[in-house]
């Protein structure tokens, strides 16, 4: 057990970090864009932020939080997803008296939930996400989608299909939730014990039940009962997706797993040899920041595992290659040419290239292995002759060609070679 991770986790090694550096740089790239600031939150928080935040009858805060009660008695969760922190920062610091709307987006935010490990599900994973406060047009619904699809495509991820839909607003959920109950309640003693606990609290989270949801197929549509509002918005989103250019089907079933979602709910799903997977996934919560203690602020957001991206990644066979480890390698025989590779690595360093030479003692021939197992693509040579005549070697290693340059001419030509 010492020398093996949790259950549930991963080592991101140093062979892959180049993929996740990519994703994390394509998501701060596209973000700048449109005006995104990063935002880093916590990876823990007090427990009744996401009781009151992500809904007490959510799978999330009843089975799946890592919940522990710290030195001084306070009840301390490791956050299970990225939204309710930044509602939490955004209350705390007041961004909601800035200019709106703030726009914030974070990477690689670390969340955990407790649920049986699997093909693209950890106990531990990361989040790329964006959350949007102050802003209630459906204008900024329809941005965040093209930004998520932008996303997924700079990373390679294509073949993908928009799904989206409306879950309405508090005021015109009462209503649809009689409905609902009046539909659901023959069939409960039918369903399993979650969906019987969840069907005076929140019906609407019965139909993302995995267990239940195929015996539901003819229940009543939120989509079919929103007030004007609601309706409305929806019907702007639309036109926004339209007017990007951006394919889409509503699917009324999408719920989403977390009880803050108002309006607009969405979900990215892409197509692998293994069958369609959900890339991202998000919507509105405008009611959120209010239930949390703030000023009435509409929000929306989204969020992508980045564990998940590579596996989709693995899967269709589209891993970015891994950039050379060093430009350069200096290759030194003796103590005094030892001395002159030390200053010259600096120099390159200094000059931006990437560069090293032995720590380990080696030979010569040992030294050329080595440079030629980490992938340099230059080798400068510095030995006794070397050193009288004030000159270097540098060994091309693609095809072994070897020049002479003067050593004060050494970095400018492997910057010209590059």
């Amino acid at each position: 057990m010492l020398t093996q991770a949790p259950k549930g986790t991963q080592d991101m090694l140093p062979k892959d970090a180049h993929r996740w550096q990519t994703i994390e740089g394509n998501m701060r790239g596209i973000c700048a864009l449109a005006g995104y600031r990063e935002i880093r939150t916590p990876i823990f928080e007090h427990t009744e932020l996401f009781q009151r935040g992500v809904g007490d009858t959510t799978d999330v805060v009843q089975k799946e939080m890592y919940t522990f009660n710290d030195k001084g008695n306070r009840s301390i969760t490791l956050k299970p997803e990225g939204t309710a922190g930044a509602v939490r920062a955004l209350i705390e610091s007041h961004m909601y008296a800035d200019a709106l709307p703030v726009k914030l987006y974070y990477a690689s935010c670390p969340c955990f939930r407790y649920e049986k490990p699997q093909s693209g599900r950890l106990r531990q994973f990361h989040q790329n996400g964006v959350e949007v406060f102050g802003a209630k047009d459906a204008s900024v619904d329809a941005e965040i989608i093209q930004l998520a699809m932008q996303l997924l495509e700079a990373n390679g991820i294509g073949d993908l299909k928009l799904n989206i839909n409306s879950i309405g607003c508090p005021e015109c959920r009462k209503a649809y939730h009689e409905k609902l109950r009046a539909y659901l309640e023959p069939k409960l003693s039918t369903l399993c014990k979650t969906c019987q606990e969840r069907f005076e609290r929140n019906p609407l989270r019965i139909l993302d039940c995995k267990e239940d949801a195929d015996k539901l197929t003819d229940a009543p549509a939120m989509l079919d009962n929103l007030c004007p509002d609601c309706a409305a918005h929806f019907g702007k989103l639309k036109q926004y997706l339209t007017a990007m250019g951006l394919d889409y089907a509503v699917d009324p079933r999408i719920v989403r797993g977390l009880d803050y979602y108002t309006k607009t709910v969405f979900e990215i799903i892409t197509e692998t040899p293994g069958g369609n997977l959900t890339v991202c996934g998000g919507g509105r919560y405008d009611g959120l920041v209010e239930e949390l203690g703030g000023p009435a602020t509409p929000g929306i957001g989204f969020g992508m595992g980045i564990e998940r991206m590579i596996m989709v990644q693995d899967l269709r066979g589209i891993a970015p290659e891994a950039p050379a480890l060093y430009d350069a390698f200096v290759v030194t025989m003796g103590d005094e040419a030892r001395m002159e590779g030390v200053r010259l690595v600096s120099e390159l360093r200094a000059a931006g290239l990437k560069a090293d030479l032995d720590h380990a003692a080696r030979s010569m021939k040992a030294q050329f292995k080595y440079a030629n197992k980490v992938g340099a693509s230059k080798v400068i040579v510095i030995a006794g002759d070397e050193l009288e005549k004030g000159v270097v070697k540098i060994r091309d290693m693609s095809n072994s060609s070897e020049a002479e340059v003067a050593r004060s001419e050494a970095v400018q030509t492997i910057l010209q070679m590059k």
